[in-house]
């Protein structure tokens, strides 16, 4: 089977597994910790089918864009709805589209997407997954292959098995606040709503939360005493910002993305304008260890 037909990619390297999809996006399917002695743990929520769980790339833009597109330098760009149910353009069309598989070793992969193709947007993108002692190191490039100018941005999208005991820390400074279309409404500094700091490792809210904290460190640890492990989240400085969607007290996910940008950055500010030919990218990593 030729490289670019593959339905999953496997890694592995003693101490863990990935698997990854091609077709659908270059998605994460799995990423299990191997211990002696136990079955394979979860370390991102298994996928059950696109959209679902895993953890999917993010480009060329994180979360909702509203008003039926953008104004950039005095051009307005218009773009579509591009998920089912979803009333405005979401996470643009990387996770959407084939990616081609272009170089694969026993521990290490790489992807490429070559016709990213959103609005105004045509971009070339590629992402590297590579099994470390067991974490996992992402490295996602995208470069604008449009004519002009353009505001970029982009993200991971990993979903997290949650327990009633799942703790998370992650240090911010503030928090956008949504309104019912979940489009950002004001930022608040996070001494106004302590449920909401992470700060120390602390139980998710019982309630909804889907809100973009900023001033992210670029650290996050999520304790799953349920399976008796630890798991770490590292980025650079490009993912200063993470957003958190935790719907209710008895799901059993988590979402924990690490981006460049808040929600509706288009209106608001933050993207990063590439001229033709310019490249931003982006790194994390996710290792864990034994609690």
């Amino acid at each position: 089977m030729a490289l670019a037909d593959s339905d999953a990619v496997e890694l592995a390297d003693g101490r863990a597994s990935l698997v990854v999809s091609p077709r659908e996006g270059a998605a994460i399917l799995r990423y299990d910790a191997l211990r002696p002695g136990r079955a394979p743990t979860p370390l991102i929520k298994p996928s059950t089918g696109l959209l679902k769980f895993g953890s999917q790339l993010l480009i060329p833009w994180s979360n909702r864009i509203s008003g039926g597109g953008f104004e950039f330098e005095g051009r307005f760009h218009a773009l579509e709805p591009n998920v089912e149910g979803e009333p405005f353009p979401l996470h643009g069309d990387g996770f959407q589209r084939p990616w081609r598989l272009t170089r694969r070793t026993s521990t290490e992969m790489e992807l490429v997407l070559e016709d990213g193709a959103i609005g105004p947007y045509r971009y070339h993108a590629s992402v590297r997954y590579a099994l470390e002692d067991g974490a996992l190191a992402a490295v996602l490039t995208v470069e604008n292959r449009a004519t002009i100018r353009l505001p970029y941005g982009l993200g991971f999208h990993p979903w997290f098995p949650r327990s009633p005991r799942t703790l998370l820390q992650a240090s911010a400074r503030r928090v956008w606040l949504e309104d019912e279309r979940h489009l950002p409404t004001a930022v608040v500094s996070l001494t106004s709503r302590p449920d909401w700091d992470f700060s120390q490792a602390a139980r998710l809210p019982d309630t909804w939360v889907n809100n973009a904290f900023e001033g992210w460190d670029g650290r996050a640890s999520i304790a799953q005493p349920d399976d008796a492990i630890m798991v770490m989240v590292d980025t650079v400085s490009t993912l200063d910002v993470f957003v958190l969607y935790s719907p209710a007290r008895d799901a059993d996910f988590f979402c924990f993305e690490p981006v460049s940008h808040t929600v509706d950055a288009h209106h608001t500010g933050g993207l990063a304008t590439l001229e033709p030919g310019g490249s931003i990218t982006a790194h994390m990593r996710i290792g864990w260890s034994d609690l």
